[in-house]
């Protein structure tokens, strides 16, 4: 009794344990899953009760509208402080770049004067010659160009009508700090629309780069009656455009615009004519590859032009897959193939169907062929089945009289040889029939030992076989 005692005893421990260690669980699921509600809560004794263990456990959370709400509102908020930190970057860079470009500056103007010092000077004097750093900004000028294409093709060539933007951003000793060649997409415009937009293009560029001073340097007058408001534009898309350009050039400390020759903006005219160039070979390398491909009037499929098979006679386009089925099926009719244009009766040749056959149907192409141009009572078709060559009454070969010492005159009328397999073989001609019997045939010479006289099915004249 002691011994069952203490098993009991045993038992009823291990299931306290277990249900401790199951209720340790569910509280850490509970905490996992919702931790601001387990704060400052005690946690919850385990039952001794055996009835716990069949208890099942709590099922978690669905997650609400709420929480998917808040998720997705925390993931715009990461990206948007991403992309914070991005454009903090880029200013950094910029400025560094429009500072590097201030001493580079200052750093040649201090070159020069010191090349110009004379040597007693710089003697006595040399150690001691300095030039601060000016806290003022140096002056940049902006050189821009807007260019379409019909300014570079030839009045006779194709224009493909696209347009790009040319700037070029110089220090104050002309050093190139930044350029740009920008295409502009479905432009619609003139020249003076390009030229504003141009200029903004490299005012902005300007002040992404954190310069304050600049001079712009134009060449097109109009444009520039335009900035000094001596002109009013009449149309509205370009009097908002020259608006814009003026809002930006205020953002500078100092702007100044010069009216200059055509040859002082040769750097940026280049710019502007190698992009052009190169939009225009890219357009017209898109429209060559529209114009390449034609659409088949069987599949209805765009194909390109090297696919396209061109029926001699009619001139009818079609490709070659749907040609090739066209034929296989006409040829395994037993039918000369014609064009597959509806209502067109034009034949197709050999010569231009090889393109787009194989050579087996290029073989029963050539059979047809000569079935077509043999007349029906001039064709023999060799008896032989491995060969059944195609042949005309005047192509059949005579064997010749010394081949064999039983040559007959009978044999001269009737025997003849296969011009491809170089088969004998004996005919019969009655004007309306002809009859084709392989030599040394015993079954077909004992059949016409038996069967002397045949009769023409539709001419009636008797036919007697030579004896062999």
């Amino acid at each position: 009794s002691s011994a069952a005692v203490s098993v009991s005893d045993l038992d009823l421990a291990y299931q306290l344990q277990l249900a401790e260690a199951i209720q340790a669980s569910l509280r850490l699921d509970a905490l996992a899953s919702n931790p601001s509600s387990s704060k400052g809560k005690a946690p919850v004794a385990a039952s001794s009760s055996s009835s716990s263990l069949s208890q099942p456990a709590p099922a978690p959370p669905e997650p609400s509208d709420a929480s998917y709400a808040l998720a997705i509102h925390a993931a715009d908020l990461a990206r948007a402080e991403e992309d914070h930190r991005y454009a903090e970057a880029c200013r950094a860079y910029y400025a560094r770049a429009a500072a590097s470009a201030c001493v580079a500056a200052h750093d040649a103007i201090f070159a020069r004067e010191l090349a110009a010092v004379p040597e007693d000077q710089w003697a006595h004097d040399g150690d001691n010659i300095e030039r601060p750093l000016d806290s003022t900004k140096p002056l940049f000028r902006v050189m821009f160009k807007g260019m379409a294409s019909k300014e570079v093709v030839g009045s006779r060539d194709w224009d493909p009508r696209v347009a790009v933007l040319a700037v070029a951003l110089c220090d104050s000793q002309g050093k190139v700090v930044l350029r740009i060649q920008k295409p502009v997409e479905g432009f619609v415009g003139g020249r003076m629309m390009l030229e504003a937009m141009a200029l903004t293009e490299g005012l902005q560029a300007a002040l992404g780069l954190g310069i304050q001073s600049i001079r712009i340097l134009n060449d097109y007058k109009a444009l520039h009656n335009h900035m000094r408001g001596i002109w009013r534009p009449k149309q509205a898309k370009l009097a908002e455009m020259i608006d814009q350009v003026l809002s930006v050039a205020k953002k500078f400390k100092q702007c100044e615009i010069s009216l200059v020759e055509r040859g002082k903006l040769d750097y940026v005219m280049k710019l502007a004519r190698d992009s052009i160039l190169s939009q225009i070979a890219k357009a017209v390398a898109v429209n060559a590859s529209k114009e390449k491909r034609e659409t088949c009037a069987i599949c209805l499929e765009d194909t390109d032009v090297s696919k396209i098979h061109v029926v001699e006679g009619c001139a009818h386009h079609f490709c070659f897959c749907c040609m090739k089925e066209h034929v296989k099926v006409k040829l395994l009719h037993g039918t000369l193939p014609a064009c597959p244009q509806d209502g067109c009766t034009t034949k197709l040749t050999m010569e231009g169907s090889k393109i787009f056959l194989s050579p087996r149907l290029l073989d029963i192409m050539v059979q047809r062929i000569r079935e077509g141009q043999i007349p029906a009572t001039q064709k023999i078709y060799c008896p032989y089945p491995k060969c059944s060559a195609l042949m005309s009454l005047s192509e059949m070969k005579h064997p010749l009289q010394e081949s064999s010492s039983k040559y007959t005159i009978a044999d001269a009328a009737t025997l003849r040889k296969c011009v491809k397999c170089r088969g004998s073989f004996c005919i019969s001609w009655t004007g309306c029939l002809v009859t084709t019997t392989r030599v040394g045939t015993p079954k077909l010479v004992q059949m016409m030992r038996s069967y002397r006289t045949l009769h023409g099915s539709s001419c009636g004249a008797n036919v007697s076989n030579a004896s062999t």
